[in-house]
Formats: structure tokens, sequence, C-alpha cells
């Protein structure tokens, strides 16, 4: 087979350009020439040259990019300054895809630059790259860097009128290769009319238009999503083009080793520590800050917990101070827990934390990447949904999956005190906790072997790069 050379194109986000990455380091095990064209941000983020100059350093076999900006335009009034449930301007997702959209120009002029591009592979929220793919006669598909279960809700509901969702709370809604669930759970950021809604949806209902789609999921742990997907039960009136189940594909870790928090879990107990991470757009608000402290020392358990300031979405986009812990926590808290817990500021080497032998569990917001960062590493899942796509993730992973169990109270205005003590003991203490452990670590040994030749990942990444040439 010829060496096949593709461009990978992830939008916008460090969320989207770390799973790009780990798709690129599959393509170079099979030989291929990989290039990962990026977008800088819009609104500025001054961590952006910083996070492309390390994906640089770690993957030397890689070439990245940066497109240059398109020509600017005319400021336009934003039609909708709402905020979405994750504390996102419902006009900055707005302006987000009109900003890729415009980001077309440049990807087209670069691709044209290239000797030979046998295919350009998307993020999902880059649909209107699809429109340069065709000018240019590319075979396209989607990297899906979410699981399949999400998926199959979303381009189903990229096709079916969604305003009445919102108006209909905790009612269950169903949704072909999905159990039944609440509308609640539904994203914000789709069940609106808003300008971002729109795009948002606008993007999901191209999907079908690909010549694939890779997912980042191991098939045994979605069948049933799967089984719809490719029945073309989810989009009733397109075909739906062949789905690649290629995961579960997690940052290798391993570049943190003399970062505190991990000098300070070479001191515990094997498995007896639960990690509280909330991702990189988690934040709470004092109140339950303090609800989650006083919950942690009345456990009992030992923590790792990464705080971040709570958010301002008057600053949105705008780089986040970082947080004073002992306004924030309660008083005495630090030194009343200094002997069993560890409070790190806003960031933390997370895989790392997770594989780390001294771990036991995992409080998770159930974003993707970090839901398979905990399952390889074989950590039990506390499910605290945030925002976006989190709340479905919750569902597939207790109902569907079963390798964690939901915090209650996520979707009121808090999570109680009372709530985290018994969940953090119930998932380290009780058989029921020890019952799902040995489930995840079963699931932890399925995706490495998944991974490996014969593999089921492995042989759907053959079977694309087979269908890509023909």
């Amino acid at each position: 087979m010829a060496k096949k050379s593709v461009v990978l194109y992830p939008g916008l986000g460090v969320g989207h350009l770390t799973p790009m990455v780990a798709l690129a380091k599959v393509f170079l095990q099979h030989g291929a020439a990989v290039t990962v064209a990026l977008v800088e941000p819009h609104v500025k983020a001054p961590d952006f040259s910083a996070v492309v100059a390390r994906a640089e350093a770690a993957n030397p076999s890689v070439t990245f990019h940066v497109l240059p900006p398109p020509p600017p335009e005319p400021a336009a009034a934003p039609a909708d300054s709402s905020v979405s449930s994750g504390g996102t301007p419902a006009h900055f997702i707005a302006m987000m895809f009109d900003y890729l959209r415009a980001m077309n120009a440049p990807l087209r002029d670069f691709l044209r630059s290239l000797p030979a591009v046998d295919a350009l592979v998307l993020d999902m929220f880059c649909g209107d790259a699809l429109d340069v793919a065709a000018e240019l006669h590319l075979p396209v598909y989607y990297f899906y860097a979410s699981g399949a279960g999400d998926l199959a809700v979303f381009v189903n509901i990229s096709r079916v009128p969604t305003a009445n969702f919102a108006d209909l709370g905790d009612s269950l809604v169903s949704f072909p290769g999905a159990p039944p669930f609440k509308a609640s759970d539904l994203p914000k950021e789709v069940v609106t009319d808003s300008p971002g809604a729109k795009a948002i949806l606008g993007a999901l209902y191209r999907l079908p238009e690909a010549d694939g789609i890779l997912v980042n999921t191991l098939e045994s742990l979605e069948t049933q999503a799967v089984c719809a997907l490719r029945d073309g039960l989810c989009v009733p009136d397109h075909s739906t083009p062949p789905v690649y189940c290629i995961g579960t594909l997690v940052s290798g870790g391993g570049g943190e080793k003399e970062h505190e928090c991990l000098r300070w879990l070479d001191t515990q107990p094997d498995k007896s520590v639960v990690f509280l991470c909330f991702g990189s757009m988690g934040a709470f608000p004092k109140e339950q800050l303090e609800e989650i402290a006083i919950g942690l020392e009345r456990s009992g358990q030992r923590f790792l917990w990464v705080v971040r300031s709570p958010r301002n979405p008057d600053m949105f986009g705008q780089p986040v101070p970082e947080p004073d812990l002992e306004a924030l926590l309660p008083e005495g808290f630090l030194g009343r827990t200094k002997d069993i817990g560890l409070v790190i500021k806003s960031w933390a080497p997370q895989v790392d934390v997770l594989r780390h032998r001294a771990t036991g569990a995992f409080v998770t917001h159930c974003g993707w990447n970090s839901t398979l960062e905990g399952i390889t590493a074989g950590q039990p899942l506390l499910c605290w949904p945030l925002y976006a796509e989190q709340r479905m993730n919750k569902v597939f992973i207790v109902e569907v999956m079963e390798l964690g169990v939901e915090m209650k109270g996520y979707n009121e205005e808090l999570v109680k005190a009372e709530e985290v003590e018994t969940k953090v003991k119930w998932v380290m203490e009780s058989e029921g906790g020890q019952e799902l452990r040995k489930r995840v670590a079963e699931v932890k040994d399925r995706a490495a072997e998944a991974l490996k030749e014969g593999g089921s990942s492995h042989a759907a990444f053959v079977q694309f790069l087979k269908d890509l040439d023909t």
C-alpha cells in the first residue's frame, strides 16, 4: 500500500486538539504522513502557542501548521448574549462557527500548497470544511472524538425540531441507540432557539455527508449505539457513512513526573486516593466548593482535588486567575485535612494521576477525553456532569456501560456535602464499589487488547485505510 498523506483539522480548543494528536499517532503507526492544520483562536488565548509547542515537542514525526487568519470582517452586534449552561455565551458559539467558516479560504490555500493529500479528517465542528474537500475532490472523514452514543443522538436530533425539548424538563425522551433519558440531560446548547444552537445543529446535520466517521470508542463498550448507526436508524433521511470504532485513544501521559501531586501520591497506599478533577472549563462557585470540602472531610477518605477559580461569564475568553484556596474553602479545611488530602490549584497531570498506583477512584465531569482516561486507567467513575454533552455521557456511563455512579444533585443548585461523603465512601469501601472497580478493570483490559494487532479497533482502522484506497 502506498504511503498515505493525511491532513487533520481539529478546529478550535485544546479539548479538540488532544484527541486529534492521539489519532495522528495511529496514522503514524500505520505508515502515513500526518499534518495537523491548526486554527489560532479568534479570541486571544495566551496558552495557544504553548499548547502547540508542547504538541510539536512530544510528536516530532507530526507536522503542525498554524493556518493564517482570515481577513477581518466588520464586527456585528451579537444576536444573543445569553449564557449557556456551561457558562459559554451563546453568541460566542455562533461567532466560533462563523470564524471556522471564514477559515475555509486559508485551509483551501494550504491544502492546495501540499504535494499530495489523500484524505482530510475533520473535527465534528468543522462541517463547513466539507465544501473545501468537495471543491478539491478530496476524500473527507470526521473524527468524532466523543462516544458512539453521543453521535447516535446528535445526528438524529439535528434532523428533528428541538425547541420543544427545552420545555420537557425531566420527562423521558428516546433516540435510536440510546436508553430513555431525561430531556434535561440534553445539552442546553442545542435545545434553544439561539444562533449558537442553530450553528451546532447545522454542523451536526452535515456529519452524514462525509465518506466515513472515525469514532473514539471501543465497539464492545457501545454496541447498541454502533448498531443503530450502522443500521441507518439515526439518520432516516440520508444514508449513514461507514462508522469505524478505532478507540480508545488517550494521551500517553508520563511527561510530568516531578509534579508535586505525583510526589504526594508516591507516599500514599495503593488505590487509596479519590481524584477530583472537572476539566479545563470545570469550575464551581464558592458555595459548591465548600460543600465538596465538607463532604470530603467527613468521608475520611484520602483525596487529591483540583480547584479552579469560580468562573465569571463577563470574563469569558480571558485568563482565569489562580484560585485563593484559603478564601474559597472552609476555614481551617486545608490544615485539618493536610495528612489525608492535597488540593491543587487549576491543573494537574490527569493521565499520570489516574494511572498512579495510589489512585482508587475518579470524580469526573464526564467529558469524553476524561471518561476514556479514567476507564483506560481502570478507575471507577463518580459522575458529576456540568455542561455540553456531559450529561448524556453520564447516562451512557451509568446505564449502558455500568462503569460509574451518579452524583445526585448535579442538575440542581448544589450537590450536597452528604452526597459527596456518601458516594466517596461507597466507591472506596463498599462491596458495590468493589464490583464497579472489577467491571472497569475488565473494560481496561479489553480496551488495551482492541488496539493491538488483531484487536477490534486496530482492525477497524485497517479497514478504514483499505476503504480509503478504493
